[in-house]
């Protein structure tokens, strides 16, 4: 495939250029790029950056016109995803809004949800979380417990959710509830809208190895959102989810390859300093991860090829998901390795980095898929496999 960019998407590619090297300074530019939100000073600052992006026009990028997106191609999506990568922009907290949230409302809310939640969004004015995890039902999500009943015009929900990520800065949260206790496992499911400022809501963060805690316990006792916050039919939850996590395939991830080979470079740059390239068996781990990079772009080409040919993308994206998240891993062991004694003590910026992202990686096998459950997903919906006991 042809990925020669033309003449009109090298003048967006300087737009965004320019854009960010204008706004992307000062306090924006310290935030870095780790997935830590800070204290409420940074995340004062992290919320204005949202506010800067949607004053720019960048947020809801890809919406349509008819909600208030500048309808971008998909190509000037990948763009825009690239520059950012390339800047260092900070980790949006404004993700599962507007990547996640807004789509569905778009494709499958009423015409009153999509006016009172669309804006608030494509206006960095109001954050979301995704409350679909619970500590018995994970990667099988079809077997949550978190239950919700009709109670005049409210709904009364009731449970837990964890590993919610952002929820502590959240102002809302779309939770996935079972709202028939009779039906079977996918089905008597609702997707429901709820605002997290509410004496019902109990919020736990979960301090990780990294120190940080974006991650979240979430607990509801009694707590309450109106009859029609339900996006599409009660008891079709189902249906809904899938949609959401269809649209968490976007180009945004696409561009994480950029960040890995930065990562890449700034730690063969080490290496070289320290003298560890002149070890045989430290040279073969470096050409190891590079092809394993490589290996990633190649992949990552391929999906877009197929989101340019405006192919769904099916099944087989789990095999980008279970390559990148063990690449990441091995990429945070060698980079402990090549800093030795170092890496377990404050020292400079780029060790202190080096250790943050070895540590955090230990999640990516986990998060957004397990890689057990994407092992499963190539086995019987790629291969052809057939399916496991039990």
């Amino acid at each position: 495939m042809d990925f020669t960019f033309s003449t009109e998407d090298e003048l967006f590619r300087e737009e965004v250029r320019t854009w960010l090297g204008e706004h992307l300074v000062g306090e924006f530019a310290a935030l870095g790029t780790g997935n830590d939100m800070g204290g409420p000073e940074e995340l004062a600052v992290r919320k204005a950056w949202e506010r800067e992006l949607a004053a720019g026009g960048w947020v809801g990028l890809s919406w349509p016109k008819a909600f208030g997106g500048r309808e971008a191609t998909l190509t000037a999506q990948l763009i825009f995803n690239e520059e950012y990568a390339r800047a260092d922009g900070p980790v949006r907290c404004g993700f599962f809004g507007e990547q996640l949230l807004g789509p569905t409302i778009m494709a499958l809310g009423t015409p009153e949800q999509q006016e009172r939640f669309l804006p608030p969004i494509l206006h960095a004015e109001e954050l979301w979380c995704q409350g679909f995890s619970e500590p018995d039902a994970g990667s099988d999500l079809a077997n949550i417990k978190t239950t919700a009943v009709l109670d005049g015009d409210q709904w009364r929900i009731n449970g837990q959710k964890v590993w919610t990520s952002l929820g502590h800065i959240a102002d809302w949260i779309f939770v996935v509830c079972r709202t028939d206790q009779t039906a079977s496992k996918h089905r008597g499911l609702s997707f429901l809208l709820a605002p997290m400022d509410q004496p019902g809501i109990e919020l736990r963060p979960i301090t990780q190895i990294t120190g940080t805690a974006e991650f979240n316990e979430v607990f509801f006792d009694d707590a309450r959102t109106d009859a029609d916050l339900v996006v599409g039919d009660v008891n079709a939850g189902w249906g809904v989810v899938m949609a959401t996590l269809g649209f968490e395939r976007g180009t945004a991830f696409l561009a994480q390859q950029l960040r890995f080979a930065s990562e890449f470079q700034a730690l063969l740059g080490a290496a070289r300093d320290r003298g560890r390239l002149d070890e045989p068996v430290v040279r073969q781990r470096f050409a190891d991860v590079y092809i394993g990079l490589e290996i990633m772009r190649l992949t990552g080409l391929r999906t877009i090829s197929q989101l340019l040919a405006d192919k769904p993308l099916g099944p087989e994206s789990s095999i980008g998901k279970l390559h990148w998240s063990r690449w990441h891993q091995r990429l945070g062991e060698l980079a402990m390795d090549v800093f030795g004694a170092e890496s377990v003590i404050e020292s400079t910026p780029d060790v202190n980095d080096a250790r943050y992202n070895f540590l955090f990686s230990r999640s990516h096998t986990i998060y957004a898929g397990s890689s057990e459950i994407q092992r499963n997903i190539i086995g019987e919906r790629v291969l052809g496999l057939p399916k496991g006991e039990g």
